[in-house]
């Protein structure tokens, strides 16, 4: 004798479990490793990067007090995520540790160009751009809320063998360096 199937409600049957979609596990348009930086003032650094890298705002969420939480910014092709300093949940920015060990490197398709704008929007040049021995140009500057950033177009491809060659050449190359 065949068992006789109970007919499911409409509200059981509207809640069957859809097909997973499938996610990627990184984004679009975010690479596996991307700068966060913490600053002192993360509206002024907004329009900072605006001004001196013809950054794109994405997307911030500003928290209860009005500082930015988390804010993401399209910077040549790269997101940067950044955040109000918040000593509380351990964020410090360069300037509350008088420093940064840590550098953003940028390959520009005019690293004198993307100098001058930075320094212009009020950047501190660190280094003017130079042709160097590892075949970029190459200047560096510090934004005006203590992040490095090394700017570089590159100009030659080299091997490691010919690098090392035109460091120990270079007249301050000190034996064994």
């Amino acid at each position: 004798m065949a068992k006789r199937m109970k007919r499911k409600s409409r509200a059981a049957q509207k809640s069957k479990p859809r097909r997973a979609r499938t996610v990627k596990p990184i984004p679009d348009g975010y690479h596996t490793i991307m700068p966060y930086l913490t600053v002192q003032g993360a509206e002024a650094a907004i329009h900072f990067y605006k001004k001196a890298f013809g950054a794109v705002e994405r997307y911030r969420l500003a928290g209860a007090d009005g500082k930015v939480m988390h804010a993401e910014l399209k910077i040549f092709d790269t997101i940067v995520m950044l955040t109000d300093e918040n000593p509380e949940m351990g964020r410090r920015s360069p300037r509350a540790l008088t420093g940064t060990p840590v550098g953003l490197f940028v390959y520009a398709r005019d690293v004198d160009a993307a100098v001058r704008r930075a320094v212009s929007a009020g950047a501190t040049l660190k280094m003017g751009v130079q042709d160097m021995f590892w075949g970029d140009r190459f200047g560096s500057i510090e934004d005006p809320f203590g992040h490095d950033w090394q700017i570089a177009t590159h100009k030659e491809d080299l091997t490691p063998r010919e690098i090392q060659r035109r460091w120990q050449a270079q007249p301050a190359a000190a034996p064994g360096s």
